[in-house]
């Protein structure tokens, strides 16, 4: 089994190549525009989760490099699965570049099914800042599954556990569908930690993990031999399209890959579509810092500089390998374009996943 050649890998310049010439930055930016301001970050979940963690540990960065070096706070609005702070952030945050909504996949695949409970617009908003997220699906060695060419015939019935459909389980989900996959979904896990634990005793044999959690909970079962990295998510590439590999993992093939080996073409149609959508939003954009509509080109240009700064700072560097995973940060100019064209799918594909999570999933939408 071959494993990464290093932890994670810089995904700055790929991705900012991947933007296909946007225009940089302005050389520079006013050194004291925030000088004496706060700065709210607003985390639409409780403490201790992955996005109030990354938050928390952004924040002296950002304090550092933004110019004036601004006060940023961290503050929770927990409530229906991140619904309901997004809905004040909505309705109370001025597009002054103090308030920023840092949030997830949770937030995104809401909004993007139509869900009742919405009352925010992220595809109106504007995006400071993302933060990849990669995920890596890997199975037992007792299914007798080596390859991705073996995934239609393991020696035992996959099983696969998970949190909820609608929730960061449903670009997995989507990927098991495109592949098609026949395997038995059980949700209702508290958190992946616990899916994690689940598939270690056994009473599952497919699981998935995001990069800092299968870097330092999963990456020794597979030195053991008691877990098989099969894919990854995949990252958005130089054409827009969610095909590449994750720089993070470049030994694993994407899913686009793996549709490509087991039907010799690659994947299109309504399937392929639902899961670039909703892929993009959890791997490529997995956590986003977005500005309210409205906010101005100066603010934008501004966290352009700095997310630069950012990730050329040495202490983040060396910190966010342990802290985050080690992803570089990626600035507005490289994300805003994908990211709309995510947020905004075509009524055929929001259809497919209302159809699908209804139906075969018993998801209220």
């Amino acid at each position: 089994m071959i494993l990464p050649d290093t932890p994670l890998k810089s995904l700055s310049a790929a991705v900012l190549v991947a933007a296909g010439g946007l225009a940089a930055a302005p050389a520079m930016a006013d050194d004291f525009f925030y000088a004496g301001k706060t700065i709210e970050m607003v985390v639409p979940f409780g403490e201790g989760g992955a996005t109030y963690v990354a938050a928390k540990f952004l924040e002296p960065f950002l304090e550092k490099h933004l110019p004036g070096n601004p006060q940023v706070n961290v503050r929770t609005r927990p409530g229906g699965g991140s619904i309901l702070g997004a809905n004040w952030f909505q309705q109370n945050a001025e597009p002054d570049g103090e308030t920023i909504l840092f949030t997830t996949s949770s937030t995104s695949n809401p909004y993007v099914l139509g869900m009742e409970e919405v009352e925010y617009d992220l595809a109106a908003m504007r995006p400071a800042y993302s933060l990849p997220f990669g995920a890596v699906i890997y199975v037992s060695p007792r299914t007798g599954i080596e390859t991705p060419a073996d995934l239609h015939s393991p020696d035992m019935p996959l099983i696969y556990g998970g949190i909820a459909a609608a929730a960061s389980d449903l670009p997995v989900l989507l990927a098991f569908e495109l592949l098609d996959l026949d395997l038995r979904a059980v949700l209702g896990f508290d958190g992946r930690g616990p899916a994690r634990l689940a598939f270690e005793r056994g009473e599952t044999n497919i699981d998935f993990q995001f990069t800092p959690a299968y870097m330092s909970q999963v990456v020794d079962m597979v030195e053991a031999g008691s877990a098989v990295p099969i894919m990854t998510g995949g990252s958005v590439g130089d054409d827009g399209v969610l095909s590449a590999r994750d720089l993070a993992f470049p030994d694993y093939p994407s899913v686009y890959e793996v549709y490509e080996e087991l039907h010799g073409e690659p994947p299109s149609g309504v399937e392929w579509d639902a899961f670039q959508a909703i892929g993009a939003t959890t791997f490529n954009f997995g956590l986003t810092a977005y500005l309210p509509e409205g906010t101005p080109d100066e603010v934008i240009e501004i966290f352009e500089q700095t997310i630069t700064a950012i990730n050329d700072d040495p202490d983040y560097q060396e910190q966010s390998q342990d802290a985050i995973g080690g992803y570089d940060l990626l600035p507005a100019s490289a994300v805003t374009d994908s990211l709309s064209e995510a947020l905004q799918p075509s009524d055929e594909v929001r259809d497919y996943l209302r159809t699908l999570l209804s139906e075969k999933y018993d998801v209220e939408l």
